[in-house]
């Protein structure tokens, strides 16, 4: 055992990858783009939120979208078809991006003309959670039919979050879903997180996100006068 040489690769990739990723930041400051990092499971909502931030930052936000997905096109159609300009990463087998995947993202953007930038990472409520991108700010959906429980079992996920959006609220009367447990259990992890209840599918609670949206690009702004 004495001549075997033990390389710990995953520190080493995570070593780089905070490297980039804190490069990926301080390079869309220079741009005055803020980079927002959206993840969740398949299927909680990612796409819809963003088809509803499309009308909700309308003539007040520019904004380009950075999808991620194992295959397929179909996020990165949705999202141009609405005159949004979005790049499609094919992440190949991939359960998450990282900053390097990020950086050929925004190499194939114009981001000097953008005031924000939202990935689309890959659903998946684990990978993601452990490479920084180069965000700025880290959002995460939950789905009501999702339970809340998730904080239980995925607690990383909770704890990087600057936002958490429980999505799919009109499922509520439907399910044994326990917002106040929910609160509990994720503010128990992350006192800092911000919480906001929305439908993608009826509207209700979009504004509140927006709010919070413009919010964050208009102090991101200030920050670099």
């Amino acid at each position: 055992m004495e001549n075997v040489r033990l390389i710990e690769v995953k520190e080493d990739i995570l070593s780089d990858n905070i490297k980039l990723a804190g490069e990926v930041r301080e390079r869309l400051r220079g741009t005055q783009t803020m980079l927002l990092n959206l993840m969740s499971s398949p299927g909680s909502g990612k796409t819809s939120l963003i088809l509803q931030t499309v009308e909700g930052l309308a003539g007040k936000v520019r904004f380009g979208v950075i999808e991620a997905d194992i295959d397929s096109t179909v996020d990165a159609e949705k999202v141009t078809a609405r005159g949004i300009p979005a790049i499609q990463l094919r992440t190949g087998g991939f359960c998450h991006l990282d900053a390097t995947m990020v950086t050929q993202g925004i190499d194939a953007m114009d981001v000097s003309e953008l005031d924000l930038v939202i990935i689309e990472n890959v659903g998946n409520l684990v990978c993601p959670a452990e490479f920084d991108t180069g965000a700025h700010k880290n959002i995460m959906i939950l789905s009501v039919p999702e339970g809340d429980d998730k904080p239980l079992k995925y607690p990383l996920m909770f704890s990087i979050c600057d936002l958490l959006l429980i999505n799919k609220i009109d499922y509520l009367s439907l399910s044994d879903f326990d917002m106040s447990a929910l609160r509990e259990r994720a503010l128990a992890l992350n006192p800092r997180l911000t919480i906001l209840e929305v439908s993608c599918k009826t509207g209700a609670g979009i504004e509140g996100w927006i709010d919070w949206l413009n919010g964050e690009v208009e102090t991101f702004k200030n920050m670099e006068e």
